[in-house]
């Protein structure tokens, strides 16, 4: 049984607190838990796509960069669990957390964090992305293949966006957007090779 809590928490309750083995994914927002269903189906089968694509870019340019199985982003009281997370060989031996809580406490560990956009796209879009950015990941990519994000997020009509946010020299996210068989561009992976079509293809959609 899950315990509830009745007051905000700290992360390192969270972390405590957490439960083994469970049925779902669990983060903390701003000191409160929040149960986040485990990915199925589509999103699943979108997720492991991405992830695959990157893997091959890793190896096939001996890149210093590795996509962990579970990783918790600790930003400030907040705890986010990421569909994908890009961590750098270099700089995570350095992170105090990571050796014993699969847990990043600074932004210099990752290289790019990804989200799958679902039915809580508002989370991926805003709160999300703030704490992403005042963290310090270089890259955040939100691969909304549904085209079920705010009109403001994604425009209007909606329609399946790729979103790239990448930091500038002033720490602010700069963002570009992907459509059908754009490539998608990514300073992390200036290479990479892929589209939101190729995307959708594994999702069983399309562009149009």
């Amino acid at each position: 049984m899950v315990q509830a809590f009745p007051r905000s928490v700290t992360f390192d309750e969270f972390i405590a607190w957490y439960p083994e083995n469970a049925g779902c994914r669990y983060e903390l927002h701003s000191g409160e838990i929040v149960e986040i269903p485990k990915p199925i189906g589509k999103h699943s089968e979108v997720a492991g796509f991405i992830i695959a694509e990157l893997n091959f870019e890793i190896r096939r340019l001996q890149l210093p960069y590795f996509i962990p199985k579970e990783c918790v982003v600790k930003c400030g009281e907040s705890g986010y669990e990421p569909d994908a997370i890009v961590l750098h060989q270099g700089t995570i031996t350095a992170d105090p957390r990571w050796a014993k809580e699969s847990t990043i406490t600074q932004g210099q560990s990752a290289k790019l964090v990804i989200e799958v956009v679902s039915t809580n796209w508002s989370d991926d879009y805003a709160l999300k992305l703030e704490d992403y950015e005042a963290f310090g990941i270089p890259e955040y990519w939100i691969c909304d293949y549904l085209g079920i994000g705010g009109k403001r997020y994604i425009g209007s009509p909606k329609q399946p966006t790729f979103s790239v946010f990448s930091l500038n020299s002033s720490g602010d996210y700069q963002l570009k957007q992907f459509r059908g068989e754009q490539r998608i561009e990514s300073l992390v992976f200036p290479e990479l090779q892929l589209s939101l079509n190729q995307i959708l293809a594994i999702a069983g959609g399309n562009a149009d």
